[in-house]
């Protein structure tokens, strides 16, 4: 009866073990939500971040901001809550890495589910293009 016991408690150690794994590698798979903002995390009109040589683009001093507590409905002129980070809008490597379009434009409150990029904060891309 010991052995069973033993064989019973070492098999639920190991399923208990084998969630908590599954529950932790969520973390890094979260909903992010998305807004065109200045660089004091303002929203702004999301135009101002589109990078299509056909809209023209905002030129620099516009990000794309995100965070998983970024919900949708912000409105234009908002400041993001704090948490968030922010990369060139025109950084096409930092857009992919969150499954977004390499170029073009994004809508505010856009929600990537299982979003797991690392863009960081204020990264590259500054500026190869200029707005007209």
């Amino acid at each position: 009866m010991t052995s069973r016991s033993v064989s019973l408690t070492s098999t639920f150690l190991l399923l208990a073990a084998g969630g908590a794994a599954a529950c932790d590698s969520d973390n890094d798979n979260q909903n992010q939500g998305f807004y065109c903002a200045d660089a004091n995390g303002v929203i702004v009109d999301e135009d101002y971040c589109d990078d299509d040589d056909n809209n023209g683009g905002g030129g620099g001093g516009f990000f794309i901001w995100h965070s998983s507590g970024y919900r949708s409905g912000y409105p234009i002129g908002s400041r993001l809550p704090s948490g968030g980070s922010k990369f060139a809008y025109n950084d096409k490597a930092a857009r992919s890495s969150f499954g977004l379009p390499s170029s073009g434009r994004i809508g505010n409150g856009t929600i990537k589910t299982g979003s797991v990029g690392k863009g960081g904060s204020g990264s590259s891309g500054s500026g190869s293009k200029s707005g007209s």
